[in-house]
């Protein structure tokens, strides 16, 4: 079960619509980039492991707060630890 744009909407504090598109954009994003950590393609897989959906939603809120300077590293090595349990060993 995926997360719902309210869901992500009220974990940003964003009212109104206005950014909804860029929202769907970046968890979009977040879904592939945590699946990729998980090295599995499957979004069930993501959403069934214990920490996958608050994963999700800290990397959605990561891109959205630095939109213009993220540090990549550091948003992936913190997904790493969040979903580290579930992780396969390889693909």
């Amino acid at each position: 079960m995926s997360v719902t744009l309210e869901e992500i909407r009220l974990y940003l504090r964003v009212d109104g619509n206005s950014d909804d598109s860029l929202i769907e954009t970046l968890k979009d994003s977040a879904e592939q980039l945590c699946s990729d950590i998980l090295r599995n393609d499957d979004h069930d897989v993501l959403y069934g492991t214990k920490y996958g959906k608050a994963a999700v939603l800290y990397a959605i809120n990561y891109m959205y707060e630095h939109r213009t300077e993220a540090d990549w590293s550091a948003l992936k090595k913190s997904l790493r630890a969040m979903l580290s349990g579930a992780r396969r060993e390889s693909f």
